[in-house]
């Protein structure tokens, strides 16, 4: 029997104060194999820093996989952002309803390419709630927001 192994996902971002220094963090599951990966910005939000999760997730799936990925976050921002919100944005050059420029459109647009270069499954996922995915990818934030302020 060939199973199809599947590389999942789990992003987080932290931010201490908003604006202020923060963190994101990712985990990725490809079978038994786990890779994690952390980072943070002195002076960002925790939009910009789940967003920043997301885009260095992506960023780290080799360029020739093309299999399915299923991709965790505990942002509705992200989430919705992503697979609702982008394409009205993109429509009305980066405008939003209310006649706004959309904020954090240089992540979007980032997160939008990675988007259409791989074949992401988006899943939201209630945060702090016991998923040990997401809660490990908490605790990378966590670190990563940590290690900017020292």
């Amino acid at each position: 029997m060939n199973k199809k192994i599947i590389l999942t996902i789990y992003t987080d971002g932290a931010c201490s104060g908003n604006p202020g220094p923060g963190g994101w963090g990712v985990l990725l599951q490809y079978g038994s194999k786990e890779k994690t990966l952390k980072g943070g910005d002195p002076n960002t939000t925790n939009n910009r820093m789940e967003m920043m999760a997301a885009i260095k997730a992506i960023e780290a799936v080799n360029e020739t996989y093309t299999g399915e990925i299923i991709l965790w976050t505990d942002s509705t921002y992200v989430m919705k952002g992503i697979t609702e919100w982008v394409h009205g944005w993109k429509k009305k050059n980066w405008i939003k309803s209310d006649k706004k420029p959309v904020v954090n459109t240089d992540l979007w647009k980032v997160l939008d390419k990675l988007n259409s270069q791989k074949n992401i499954q988006w899943n939201w996922v209630k945060g702090h709630a016991g998923v040990e995915g997401n809660e490990r990818a908490d605790e990378l934030a966590r670190q990563g927001l940590e290690e900017i302020r020292s």
